[in-house]
């Protein structure tokens, strides 16, 4: 028996404005409970608008989408309380420190009083910055940034969490903690949506992947079902492979 559906999006779609090409087009995904689905693209594919239409930031020219049974479109405000978005951009406030960014956040979230606090020291913890939760964001490194992006993130236990390339930029280390983190949440109900342009980040930890190509979604499955249809040896040869090697930048 299948896990219940947590995102089914059916031929989406949506064109920026002065532009003569989708950005996302007609794309359907289903992504079931307890998953790991890595969204696979080269810079200008479709993987940021894809990631906020769903979390109801954009609205779709057309199609339609849902998550937990809920339409993006006529129930945005559910929606919202039950999703996590860590976006690209860094989005904290560099005046402020660690400890005051997630307690901004989580009143946003409807978090107060005691139980925002224990989220707050747990979510330090797991992103192994407790000890400088008092410190400033402006001071913090790039790796740090991006750590307490995702602990932001995760304040509320969102039932699906949507991550748009979470590792850019940042060390090795803060790369391997915050991998490690993400493979243990499905383990704890929270299923992921993760963008990015790191092969090797999917074939570590998704359980699923799409590829994603001037708005199209051009192959999904897991890695290995992907490798052994493609003949390859590697996600990386498969996506060159399918979305060729003209740079995109």
């Amino acid at each position: 028996m299948s896990s219940p559906c947590v995102l089914q999006a059916e031929a989406l779609h949506k064109t920026y404005p002065g532009s003569a090409a989708p950005a996302v087009d007609q794309c359907d995904l289903t992504i079931r409970e307890g998953e790991l689905f890595g969204l696979l693209g080269p810079n200008g594919a479709g993987k940021t608008t894809f990631v906020s239409l769903v979390s109801t930031l954009l609205k779709p020219d057309s199609g339609r989408a849902s998550i937990c049974g809920m339409d993006i479109g006529t129930r945005p405000d559910k929606v919202r309380n039950i999703i996590g978005l860590v976006p690209q951009n860094i989005a904290l406030y560099a005046e402020l420190t660690a400890r005051e960014n997630l307690g901004y956040f989580g009143r946003l979230y409807g978090l107060r009083g005691g139980k925002l606090k224990e989220r707050i020291r747990q979510c330090l913890e797991w992103v192994g910055l407790e000890d400088r939760a008092d410190q400033r964001i402006g001071t913090y490194s790039g790796g740090m940034k991006r750590r307490i992006n995702l602990a932001i993130g995760l304040l509320h236990n969102p039932r699906f969490l949507l991550l748009d390339e979470p590792t850019v930029g940042i060390d090795a280390q803060s790369r391997n903690l915050i991998l490690e983190k993400l493979a243990f949440l499905p383990q704890r109900g929270t299923t992921i949506l993760y963008t990015t342009h790191y092969m090797e980040e999917a074939e570590k930890i998704c359980t699923r992947v799409g590829i994603i190509d001037r708005g199209h979604i051009v192959a999904q499955g897991s890695p290995e079902a992907l490798l052994e249809q493609g003949d390859a040896s590697s996600l990386g040869d498969l996506f060159l492979n399918m979305t060729g090697k003209q740079l995109r930048d």
